[in-house]
């Protein structure tokens, strides 16, 4: 239940005057929204693509190919298991405090474990200290993750009208369109101008060290903007939970764990698309790590042409049926992923790929407005945040594993029937769940 603050409880109320709906401030929010997931999606991405191309040599060369690739991918995994963890801790200063400076202080804590892998020496250097270390670095970069797409969602939703909010969340959401492209084309790049010795010894250093100079980019632009009106209205009557989380699973649990199970398809979908399916073509079927790179580029834009599409779509059409529709694609898309992976044919791999992040594109685009909507204002950054990465750590943290250890013993077939049943799991929560376009966010 809500419950009164005390004068110590909110030393520093926002104004609700300072906000307003005029166009320059909702540019400025959607500026920032946008900015600050795609720097931090960078970060989180360039890791999993150096995952699947080289960590596995750097700190594990003990281990044989499969082995050495599972563990890191666990590594990988580690910042899943964390992304609730950094829910929980910044959903309740953000409950309790603010969006924005809960939003500064994941942007800086993700920034600096991304920067710090990049400093790492590796296993030749440090022996078996260099894996923990990673292992440390991934999972600070979780907790900082476990508190960004909430807040930066709520930024753009609590700021936008009503019947606006699907087209102003969908800045945060084409975030991690923008910071896969960015992670993957430094890598591209990368790999076309050094040679494989200089790559796999200094050059894949170069994605993380950048972190340092994007941290100072997204910290310009988010001390720029103001706290959320509905927030601020908020505590202006003094309308906080003392302990957020814990209120989520008292008086919300139906909408966290179906909106977790809404979002597992699109972290499925996302993972295996990109991190597995790297791994798997430039390792199982020879693909050139340039040319597997370069497919990825193309196949992000179909990941931002599909949420796009949907988010804005979201406004007129209703979340849910955008997130069903897209959940049902990827049914269908799932068994033909990997056929078309399989031909080895750049056209039809970019097609496999693109079609995937497409369906992932439909699914996720709404989820931008249709999570937040889904939890009243005193518990909407908890709960926004928890149903968002628990859900990752069902269809993110598991999808490179699973679907390294399904290879292994089944075949490639068998990945793609996996992902349809990610598919069908996420269809069946959605379907529970009500339409949230008309709620007003109270």
């Amino acid at each position: 239940m809500r419950s009164e603050t005390t004068a110590a409880d909110t030393q520093q109320v926002p104004d609700a005057r300072s906000t307003d709906g005029s166009p320059e401030t909702l540019r400025r929010v959607a500026v920032a929204s946008f900015i600050g997931t795609a720097i931090e999606f960078y970060d989180f991405y360039i890791y999993g693509t150096a995952a699947a191309l080289v960590l596995n040599q750097a700190f594990f060369p003990t281990l044989d190919p499969v082995n050495a690739t599972l563990a890191s991918f666990s590594t990988y995994a580690v910042a899943f298991a964390a992304r609730p963890i950094g829910s929980v801790i910044f959903g309740h200063f953000g409950d309790r405090v603010g969006r924005k400076s809960v939003l500064v202080a994941s942007l800086l804590l993700m920034g600096l474990s991304t920067a710090l892998v990049g400093l790492l020496p590796g296993y030749g250097t440090l022996g078996v200290w260099a894996p923990l270390l990673l292992i440390l670095l991934r999972f600070l970069q979780g907790i900082g993750l476990g508190g960004e797409w909430g807040g930066a969602a709520l930024l753009a939703v609590e700021h936008a009208p009503r019947k606006k909010r699907g087209l102003y969340a969908a800045f945060p959401q084409l975030g991690p369109s923008v910071g896969f492209f960015a992670a993957t084309g430094v890598f591209w790049l990368l790999s076309s101008v050094l040679s494989d010795d200089a790559f796999r010894g200094w050059g894949w250093r170069v994605p993380f060290l950048l972190s340092f100079l994007l941290v100072g980019v997204g910290l310009f632009v988010r001390l720029r903007i103001s706290e959320t009106p509905v927030f601020a209205r908020a505590m202006a009557a003094r309308e906080a939970s003392k302990a957020p989380a814990l209120d989520v699973l008292r008086r919300h649990p139906r909408e966290l764990l179906l909106g977790a199970g809404g979002m597992v398809v699109a972290y499925g979908l996302f993972y295996t698309a990109t991190t597995y399916c790297l791994a798997y073509a430039t390792g199982t079927l020879d693909v050139p790590r340039t040319t597997m790179l370069g497919l990825s580029l193309v196949a992000c834009l179909f990941l931002a042409a599909g949420t796009w599409l949907a988010a804005t779509r979201s406004d007129g059409d209703g979340r849910r049926k955008l997130v069903l529709a897209g959940a049902g694609l990827s049914v269908v898309w799932g068994f033909v992923l990997f056929p078309l992976l399989d031909t080895g044919q750049p056209v039809l791999i970019a097609l496999a790929l693109g079609g995937a992040l497409f369906c992932m594109g439909v699914v996720y685009g709404p989820m931008g407005a249709y999570l937040p909507e889904l939890f009243g204002t005193d518990v909407r950054y908890s709960g926004a945040s928890l149903a968002y990465n628990l859900g990752g750590v069902l269809g993110g943290a598991v999808s490179p594993l699973v679907a390294t250890r399904l290879q292994s013993a089944f075949g490639s077939s068998s990945v793609g029937w996996y992902v349809s049943a990610m598919a069908v799991v996420s269809l069946m929560c959605v379907l529970a769940l009500p339409e949230t376009r008309e709620r007003e966010l109270t």
